[in-house]
């Protein structure tokens, strides 16, 4: 119980870190909108392609590296999850003992 809450902190402080990552790219272009929950790839380029980074190439690479921020976000969410769910039946184990 005391490893699982451990990492409950850890995973606590390494959201926020993320979170606040995202708001930073959030903040650098106004067309990211407030979201941390969704990927950008509906946020058109200047251009017509909107794969490749031809047309808007900052953009572009802030997007990639904004979207990938949010995976490692996602990542950290449900391992968070899985952990939580392992400190309450280890909480639940010692009050039903």
């Amino acid at each position: 119980m005391l490893i699982s809450s451990f990492f409950l902190i850890i995973l606590y402080i390494s959201h926020r870190y993320i979170v606040a990552w995202i708001n930073f790219y959030n903040n650098s272009d106004k067309r990211f909108g407030n979201s941390i929950w969704r990927w950008t790839y509906d946020y058109k380029v200047v251009g017509v392609r909107d794969i490749s980074d031809l047309d808007d190439k900052p953009f572009v690479r802030k997007r990639r590296i904004r979207n990938r921020t949010i995976s490692i976000m996602y990542c950290n969410f449900f391992l968070g999850f899985f952990v939580l769910m392992s400190f309450v039946s280890d909480l639940l184990i010692l009050i039903l003992k």
